[in-house]
């Protein structure tokens, strides 16, 4: 059996945490992966993994083991893209996880282009707004927009994402347009359901504190996309960020509301995990993704 994909198991098993897991992610089979653990443990006359029917922990020469053997690995991918980069070709796989509605409208073109100057490199993508385990579902990099909850994860911040509430001409014809955010609580507002406080917005105030402001929900979702829909449709007053809200905005089908009052940004960061160690091919697209979306972003530019 080859130590290499012996010492690839492992560090697959390790980071998924199951055998099963470890199986999807190097494309095998899961007797396969049991079978090269028992049998480095027999090499090795230890025990790497401590097995129960319900969990998989690390013993202490396992954790010992594995910080090597990732590293290992690391280098060996390392060493691999090193060569290829000298001759100009980036190749490889890049697993990326990708908020979905922002990376509908707004990841194609960069990823095309970056495709375009190196298409020896594989994109697989996950568009979710689920926050993944990186390590966990072997992720080279992710995009994430607002706080970032992990702390461990190392960031880049790629561009300031900034939001605006809004609806549709025929709800402001027919029930006015609200004059200050405390007005909101009279208005039939659509919430996304994913934030932390649905039925409360949040605004900066002249001294740069926060406050919030209940609103009168109608409808909550956890898409925007479908917000945004409703309060095309006259359904209510919606807060969105300008990356979805812009296209709306543009065709008249949303008119932006309450625009002396300034609303909290976030940032959109590209992030991996520490442990990872970080590939010609995803240090290149994470270069790359930084001068795309260098300066004001277009769809705040179209919001204006």
């Amino acid at each position: 059996m080859s130590r290499f994909a012996d010492l690839e198991a492992f560090v697959a098993v390790v980071e998924t945490g199951s055998f099963t897991a470890a199986a999807e992610r190097l494309e095998g089979d899961k007797s396969a992966i049991s079978r090269r653990i028992s049998a480095l443990e027999e090499r090795l006359g230890v025990q790497l993994l401590r097995r129960t029917t319900r969990s998989l922990n690390l013993t202490d020469s396992g954790a010992g083991f594995y910080q090597r053997a990732s590293q290992v690995l690391s280098d060996l991918e390392e060493a691999e893209s090193a060569v290829a980069q000298e001759h100009g070709e980036l190749r490889g796989r890049l697993r990326l996880s990708l908020p979905l509605s922002f990376s509908v409208r707004h990841m194609g073109t960069p990823i095309a282009e970056f495709n375009a100057q190196h298409p020896q490199v594989e994109f697989d993508l996950d568009l979710s707004d689920r926050k993944v385990d990186l390590l966990q579902d072997g992720m080279d990099l992710a995009l994430r927009i607002g706080r970032l909850e992990d702390s461990s994860l190392i960031a880049r911040r790629l561009f300031d994402a900034r939001a605006v509430v809004c609806a549709s001409p025929d709800y402001i014809a027919e029930h006015g347009a609200p004059e200050s955010p405390e007005d909101l609580i009279n208005h039939r507002c659509l919430a996304y359901s994913l934030l932390e406080d649905p039925d409360h917005w949040t605004w900066i105030d002249d001294d740069g504190n926060r406050q919030k402001v209940r609103v009168g929900v109608s409808m909550m979702a956890n898409s925007g996309d479908i917000l945004s829909q409703a309060a095309a449709a006259g359904q209510g007053i919606v807060l969105q960020p300008t990356f979805i809200a812009h296209e709306f905005i543009c065709d008249g089908r949303l008119v932006p509301l309450l625009r002396d009052y300034k609303l909290p940004e976030s940032a959109a960061y590209a992030v991996y995990p520490p442990t990872r160690h970080l590939s010609y091919r995803v240090r290149a697209f994470i270069d790359y993704l930084v001068d795309y979306f260098s300066g004001e972003c277009y769809w705040d530019k179209e919001c204006e």
